[in-house]
């Protein structure tokens, strides 16, 4: 659906996006991080055709954007972070406006603008005038003209600003719906929202890509927690000596999740995974008469590698 290749962008002396190449497939659902700075708006405003690149490709539903604009952006929606909305105009008129913008024809364009509406659980508020809206309903009508004409792919920064609890999980439900016609890209400083909508993470950090993994690669960690009652001097040997273990350490329990028991995390080789070393510790205990409290494979949080990435020298 994407491909982007050596993408660049430069104003002056400052390189804003730098050699950033990633593919994306058809109804994935992708995470673009980064800090204020770091170039993941210019790379969405690349991606949409309103900024032209310095340097590098961009392929579209297998068009290329410098040669088949026009025809590229008939494919995208697009909600800004601040969505520039016309105050004045009710919220049926704007998606009139916005569907005759996009080209949508005049035979589907009710059908369409009702669709939006629905999706976007705007009906109440359809013939209210955009500027008496909370800041959540104005959200949700940028959210509306972005997917209104049906787009093949849905570029989306920050789309639950302003939305309470309930209405965010309303927008989690509608991207995903979305993702069975569309690719869709979701910028986002709620690394929450990212975790719990998201397939894929992409970093961006001083304008280069810095990571580009599956949400589920990105969380499984490569230690194997254990928690038995034998102490450090009885068992690191033996647990070091499990085929794959690397290195095994005693760690403290979190407050959340205090337990009996004395604790370790055995950090596993590159090719060996928790669910295979895990019945080998738990025969381990059970050959040596341990009890076993706990055994489970450790689970990261993309906030914690987040901030582990963009760390002064942390990976660039």
């Amino acid at each position: 659906m994407i491909r982007v290749t050596a993408l660049t962008r430069t104003y002056g002396d400052l390189t804003a996006v730098d050699q950033v190449s990633f593919e994306i497939g058809t109804g994935e659902i992708v995470g673009l991080l980064g800090h204020n700075g770091a170039g993941k708006t210019t790379i969405m405003k690349m991606l949409t055709g309103y900024l032209e690149p310095t340097g590098g490709s961009i392929e579209i539903d297998g068009l290329d954007i410098r040669t088949d604009r026009e025809a590229v952006q008939q494919r995208i929606g697009y909600l800004p972070e601040n969505d520039p909305l016309y105050s004045e105009m009710t919220v049926l008129d704007y998606l009139d406006y916005a569907a005759t913008l996009h080209g949508v024809p005049d035979a589907e364009r009710d059908d369409w603008i009702r669709e939006a509406i629905s999706r976007t659980e705007l009906t109440s508020r359809a013939m209210d005038t955009i500027g008496t809206l909370s800041r959540g309903f104005r959200q949700r009508v940028g959210v509306a003209q972005a997917i209104l004409h049906h787009p093949r792919l849905l570029i989306l920064d920050e789309p639950t600003n302003g939305l309470d609890p309930t209405q965010v999980l309303q927008m989690r439900n509608l991207i995903r719906s979305l993702s069975a016609q569309a690719t869709v890209i979701l910028s986002t400083h709620i690394l929450q929202e990212v975790q719990a909508i998201c397939d894929r993470i992409l970093i961006i950090h001083n304008g280069q890509k810095v990571l580009d993994a599956t949400m589920d690669e990105l969380l499984a960690g490569k230690h194997l927690l254990v928690a038995i009652d034998a102490g450090p001097e009885h068992a690191l040997d033996l647990l070091n000596s499990v085929r794959g273990v690397v290195a095994a350490e005693p760690v403290s329990w979190p407050a959340a999740q205090a337990g009996p028991g004395h604790r370790y995390a055995l950090e596993l080789g590159e090719n060996h995974d928790p669910a295979e070393a895990a019945p080998v510790v738990a025969g381990l205990a059970a050959t040596q008469g341990w009890k076993l409290y706990a055994l489970q494979p450790e689970r990261r949080d993309l906030e914690q590698i987040f901030s582990e990435i963009s760390a002064p020298g942390g990976r660039s």
